[in-house]
């Protein structure tokens, strides 16, 4: 009789006889309940949580940095000596909520330097004649000198001595910024100058803040709880309250005005959303948070110091 022919059932291809048995049976059986399968939800990476916006603490922020706008706006009214007294303790604030935040190695060195170089720079700014930024240069220098010497001779010697110098260099350029002011101050115009260009960054933060508060849209990114909605929004607002501050001031025109202060919200809301991701990166990099409320203001007192700067260059090339 002939042979007869193999099952017509389909149970897949033949065993190969040179196939081990254990990969035959692993075959057979097919995936686990463990083993991800193509498609499956479990297996696909999943983002990363997004951190919420705190409504409650972005109008506090707002409120914080229009206050500090306020306070030195209306500082620059008064005398030079008295408008230094303003700006040191907002340099002290600075000092303190920077080195918290920052959480440099050597704290204590960090926060001398920056009280030193604070004095140094408000002196130089009123007692000078003519005014002029080149002594607060020099005291910058030396305040640096300073701070290489005192990280080098602590007693941990050189170890983290580069994130502690950096962290004294940010200090030390913050409050000389806040110096600048009285400078500007000092100035014909000088006044007037103030008061449009920090009207334009208090704004534009107030606002950035405030539009975060209602709905922090579109994201920035991820983990930063900002919306660039309120940054654009604020830096337009920002810019149009310094020109409409400029047609009613004496000596100022709108477009100047609007000009400068537009380049001053606009450092504003930029240093205020560098010092966002800079946390952001720190708290990825495994870091634990600092202290919340030195967490929270370490943008908006940081925007105003170096927004400080930029109203001076801005000032002096439109205004004065």
């Amino acid at each position: 009789m002939p042979a007869s022919p193999p099952p017509t059932e389909d149970f897949g291809a033949w065993p190969d006889a040179t196939e081990p048995a254990a990969r035959r049976r692993r075959r057979d059986a097919g995936p686990s309940d463990g083993d991800p399968r193509p498609g499956d939800d479990a297996s696909e990476e999943q983002p990363p949580p997004q951190p919420p916006v705190r409504r409650w603490i972005s109008l506090g922020v707002a409120g914080f940095a229009a206050l500090v706008a306020i306070a030195l706006i209306v500082g620059a009214q008064t005398r030079h000596e008295s408008y230094a007294v303003v700006v040191f303790g907002v340099q002290a604030l600075f000092v303190a909520v920077w080195t918290i935040a920052s959480r440099p190695p050597a704290p204590k060195v960090v926060g001398t330097v920056g009280i030193a170089v604070a004095l140094g720079t408000d002196a130089a700014a009123v007692f000078t004649r003519p005014a002029s930024l080149a002594p607060l240069a020099y005291v910058t220098a030396a305040g640096f000198i300073i701070g290489v010497v005192g990280q080098l001779t602590r007693p941990a010697g050189r170890q983290r001595v580069t994130e502690s110098l950096g962290s004294s260099l940010v200090v030390t350029l913050g409050v000389v910024s806040f110096a600048s002011l009285i400078v500007l101050g000092r100035s014909p115009k000088g006044t007037q100058a103030i008061v449009a260009c920090l009207a334009a960054a208090g704004i534009a933060l107030f606002i950035a803040r405030f539009a975060d508060s209602i709905a922090a849209l579109p994201r920035i990114a991820p983990q930063v709880p900002r919306g660039g909605a309120g940054v654009v929004l604020g830096t337009m607002v920002g810019t149009a309250a310094a020109g409409a501050i400029g047609n009613y001031l004496d000596g100022l025109d709108p477009l100047p005005s609007a000009l400068a202060g537009l380049a001053t919200a606009i450092v504003a809301v930029m240093v205020d959303l560098s010092v966002g991701y800079a946390e952001a990166s720190r708290i990825i990099d495994g870091d634990e948070p600092a202290l919340w409320l030195a967490r929270h203001i370490q943008g908006p007192i940081g925007a105003i110091a170096f927004a400080a700067p930029a109203a001076y260059v801005a000032a002096t090339l439109l205004l004065l």
